[in-house]
């Protein structure tokens, strides 16, 4: 136990320097079973419990609610959980690895939707977190977002051990407090007769919540291996998803289903009220303490976000004007990602939420080919076998832009638009079905169907000969061949 502690110590006194580029074999000193302290941690958050909160909105009876919840895990937890496994193969940050199949400057259509989603989804956890923080210190709910900003900003700062670091001992007092939360609140929650049972299916609301659900899990998707690229190459695949799956997925199942029970109890109760007024049920004081436990999960997941955004806007920055990946660079970048998600929660007015969660779903919708492409590219194409020097190369064997990536992925939005269902905009097949939203399972296979298609004829001959130059050059035991020193990305000490 002292020797584990020790090395907790020791990993969070070291500030990280390595940003966008490649991690050395000899720096590879991640544990894959973090994967599953982070990403429990990650989900098992305010943001998430408010999901659930949609089913039983929507008229959906618990039980059929609860179903829905646990197959949209099943399925689109799956997919998130594969991008892991590229971590620790690559070791290099996740949208960077766009680049192979969209090219050095088609990569930045899919990079580009990334940073406005990592923006975005701090507006909303900086906003909860605030409102939480708030009802716990009885603070201004503006100070109270920033000093949440501040909280989450210093250990994005930090950066991969501190993050791990949080999300491990963070995991342990959740399950301490939220496990004592929910035996509680499932003996004092008085559920009306409507929920009572199993109830009458309703296929538009259980299709909602299936979607809605998936989605949630697929918007990791462009997160997950910048939290595994620091594991040994060695490393299996299968262990790094299983541990990465399963830990996104039951802190993810916990607490949308715990939101969907709390409103079945309380069908006017708002996230936080919900959770102060479930834990006040059990004892008095409890929904604060509960609060309190969940502000650092928001705290966490915000810095995800924040750390997240700043790799990906210095890969845009990088395919602007190549740059020398430093701790100056990466300070930067983070400070301009969160005071852009700070500044949006507390400058955008309340009524303009609604609007703006529905901006971001549309962004999404841009995200599920990528996700299609980028996976067949790594399993199906290239069996995670890359050049990654040439992927800091304009004019490397990756080309400026891809054409097989860019005409599948636009081959599949266009399939996708049909069965779009936001306020902005609904398809008419979406419309045909009661506004189900079936976009996902119709983009996901067209992206990888037209991507595979048009890979069959790809020479990798070439590629082959300079991934094994790369990882040569990468870990130092040879002298660069080909790309010019611009190109490669010099780790940092």
């Amino acid at each position: 136990m002292r020797e584990t502690a020790a090395l907790d110590s020791a990993a969070v006194q070291a500030i990280e320097r390595h940003s966008i580029d490649y991690i050395p074999q000899r720096e590879r000193h991640g544990k894959v079973r973090d994967q599953f302290t982070l990403w429990f941690l990650g989900n098992a958050e305010l943001a998430t419990l408010a999901v659930g909160l949609i089913g039983i909105s929507l008229g959906l009876s618990l039980f059929w609610a609860l179903v829905a919840i646990v197959l949209g895990e099943i399925f689109g937890t799956f997919f998130m959980a594969f991008h892991s496994v590229q971590g620790p193969r690559m070791g290099i940050p996740q949208m960077l690895q766009s680049r192979p199949q969209f090219g050095y400057y088609g990569a930045l259509i899919p990079q580009a939707i990334g940073v406005f989603l990592y923006v975005g989804f701090n507006v909303f956890n900086t906003i909860i977190a605030g409102q939480a923080f708030a009802t716990v210190t009885h603070i201004n709910v503006q100070i109270s977002i920033l000093v949440m900003a501040a909280a989450a900003l210093v250990l994005a700062l930090g950066g991969y051990d501190w993050i791990h670091f949080v999300q491990k001992w963070g995991t342990y007092i959740f399950l301490a407090v939220f496990g004592v939360f929910t035996i509680g609140v499932l003996f004092t929650v008085k559920l009306p007769p409507a929920q009572q049972g199993i109830g009458s299916f309703q296929l538009t609301p259980f299709l909602v919540v299936l979607g809605v659900v998936a989605a949630y899990q697929l918007t990791q998707a462009p997160y997950v291996s910048d939290y595994s690229r620091y594991l040994p190459k060695s490393t299996t695949a299968r262990a790094t998803f299983l541990w990465t799956y399963f830990g996104s997925a039951i802190g993810s199942v916990w607490m949308i289903a715990l939101g969907a029970l709390l409103l079945a109890g309380n069908p006017t109760a708002q996230t936080v009220d919900a959770v102060a007024a479930g834990g006040n049920a059990i004892f008095n004081g409890f929904g604060t303490i509960a609060l309190t436990v969940a502000w650092i999960g928001l705290v966490s997941v915000t810095a995800l976000n924040i750390y997240c955004g700043s790799l990906t806007s210095l890969a845009i920055a990088d395919a602007i004007r190549p740059i020398k990946p430093n701790l100056t660079a990466r300070v930067v970048s983070l400070l301009v990602i969160a005071v852009l998600g700070t500044g949006g929660a507390l400058l955008l007015p309340q009524n303009f939420l609604s609007s703006y969660s529905n901006f971001l779903t549309l962004l999404l919708y841009f995200l599920i080919p990528w996700t299609a492409i980028n996976l067949v590219d790594f399993y199906f194409v290239r069996h995670g076998n890359y050049a990654i020097t040439e992927i800091f190369n304009p004019a490397g064997t990756y080309r400026r832009w891809g054409w097989r990536g860019l005409a599948a992925y636009f081959i599949a939005f266009a399939a996708m638009a049909p069965f779009f269902s936001v306020a902005l905009f609904t398809g008419p097949i979406a419309k045909a079905i009661g506004g189900a939203d079936l976009s996902m399972f119709i983009g996901l296979p067209v992206a990888a169907g037209f991507y595979y298609l048009f890979s069959r004829n790809l020479d990798q001959s070439e590629e082959q000969r300079l991934a094994a130059e790369s990882e040569a050059v990468l870990e130092g035991t040879a002298a660069p061949a080909r790309a010019t020193p611009q190109a490669i990305p010099t780790p940092t000490a």
